[in-house]
């Protein structure tokens, strides 16, 4: 069961801007940036809070992910991942529509990928905020929380 390993942070521009410039000077490298569109599912079996089927259409990419939340207290979230590329993100959604399941929130947003040693950091801009997700075997988390200076 692959498990995925992130903590997430709510940022304000000024932040944002910030960690644009921090990055690059901690060693990070920069690896692109993409528009996204994300479908979550609601439907059989679903809860968005803890069990969510999402269709991810990013550049000439479509993805079908299912997250599990795993129980923990700590900040940093552990969850069930199983992800898989699609051909044709349409027939997908009408496949997930025939099976049941109904498109609960789409939100749109511009995701730009940063690699500091294990890790992975992404800054995403989406309508209603921006925000930072740091990935990765929980002490190369924590060691980029540190270096990018965040208190939270």
């Amino acid at each position: 069961m692959p498990v995925e390993i992130e903590k997430k942070y709510r940022l304000t521009k000024p932040q944002l801007t910030t960690l644009r410039q921090r990055l690059p000077a901690i060693g990070a490298v920069r690896e692109g940036s993409e528009f996204e569109e994300n479908t979550l599912y609601s439907g059989p079996a679903l809860d968005l809070g803890r069990r969510v089927l999402r269709l991810r259409r990013a550049g000439k990419k479509t993805f079908l992910t299912y997250k599990e939340r795993l129980p923990s207290t700590s900040s940093i979230k552990q969850q069930q991942e199983d992800e898989t590329a699609v051909s044709d993100a349409d027939a997908m959604d009408a496949i997930l529509r025939a099976l049941g399941f109904v498109p609960a929130l789409v939100y749109e947003k511009l995701r730009e990928t940063w690699e500091l040693g294990n890790a992975e950091i992404v800054l995403d801009e989406l309508p209603f905020g921006h925000f930072m997700e740091i990935e990765g075997p929980e002490p190369e988390i924590r060691a980029a929380e540190k270096n990018c200076l965040l208190r939270h």
